[in-house]
């Protein structure tokens, strides 16, 4: 079809090519095929109401406008996402159909999804996982591994990366290689310490041929993997009877919650757990804001004044 002809024809007789192409020429599953078509199919309504009939007359906002509707009617931002890839797909079509560089969904953001973050574990529980009753080598290496999780906030990557002598006993601080290689230094705890030296003197005992270097090894001798890791840490909760599982991360993040809950110190946990930008400890740390709020209306004298005018 002609640009000049293309441009009279209506956006449903458009978006009916557009979906042509995908399955004859794309060659596209009937399945995803379907599902472009629903998502068009509902701009298509959209563009109905606002009296949008053709291509040309869709403007960014409009774009926007279609978004902010499908949120107050409660659609899920990866349903939101996929609806506006569809859209842009079809505008990316039209203009190279057509010769018309425009596409006004490419500037358009959808909300982000939310990160799923991980349970924590309550004071109590971490108390509980954490009971010394280790009896054998493996177990002592288990425990000591948890405690050091708890201690530090390490990452798996981390924890398995660890060599003997990278832990400053002087100091109780440990030396670690994080994301993009970059080196931290952090606080260990006198648990994990006293964990980790009744450990040493049974790792012998895992394998008569270890690696000299790595503090946690696997009864081959050598570095342990890190999916050994997550079973050991699993198994050592069923051992202690907690009735949930648990994993590396959640002990890293049950560290920062508790210690953000403790001290209030955002910038100081940031540091801790490695986070190059502190808007990811925020989310990694689920601050209550509401707790903050309330807090902040209970002890500032401004708020507290506007308050008792209210209640006058």
């Amino acid at each position: 079809m002609s640009g000049s002809a293309s441009q009279a024809a209506s956006l449903e007789q458009r978006s009916a090519a557009f979906l042509e192409y995908l399955r004859s020429v794309r060659r596209l599953s009937p399945h995803t095929v379907a599902a472009y078509r629903r998502d068009l199919n509902n701009f298509l309504t959209f563009s109905q109401e606002q009296s949008l009939r053709l291509c040309h007359e869709v403007q960014e906002s409009h774009v926007r406008q279609w978004l902010a509707q499908g949120h107050r009617r409660g659609l899920a931002p990866n349903s939101l996402q996929r609806q506006l890839s569809a859209l842009r797909a079809y505008f990316q079509w039209e203009s190279k159909d057509t010769g018309e560089r425009r596409n006004p969904a490419l500037a358009v953001q959808a909300p982000r999804k939310r990160r799923k973050l991980p349970g924590t574990l309550e004071a109590d529980q971490v108390g509980q996982y954490l009971r010394a009753d280790a009896d054998d080598p493996l177990q002592l290496r288990d425990l000591a591994m948890a405690e050091l999780f708890y201690s530090s906030g390490l990452r798996l990557a981390e924890l398995r990366a660890v060599n003997i002598h990278d832990i400053d006993r002087g100091q109780n601080l440990i030396s670690v290689t994080g994301k993009g290689s970059k080196t931290r230094t952090v606080p260990v705890g006198g648990a994990a310490i006293a964990a980790i030296d009744t450990y040493l003197p049974h790792r012998p005992a895992i394998s008569s041929d270890a690696d000299e270097n790595a503090l946690f090894i696997s009864s081959l001798g050598r570095r342990i993997s890190e999916r050994s890791i997550q079973a050991r840490v699993q198994l050592l909760a069923e051992r202690n009877g907690l009735g949930r599982d648990v994993h590396p991360h959640m002990l890293r993040h049950s560290f920062a919650s508790h210690l953000l809950e403790s001290s209030g110190d955002l910038r100081a946990v940031q540091e801790l757990l490695g986070h190059s930008d502190i808007s990811t400890t925020q989310i990694y740390t689920h601050l209550d804001f509401q707790h903050l709020a309330k807090v902040y209306d209970g002890a500032h004298p401004r708020a507290r004044k506007l308050k008792d005018d209210e209640e006058q």
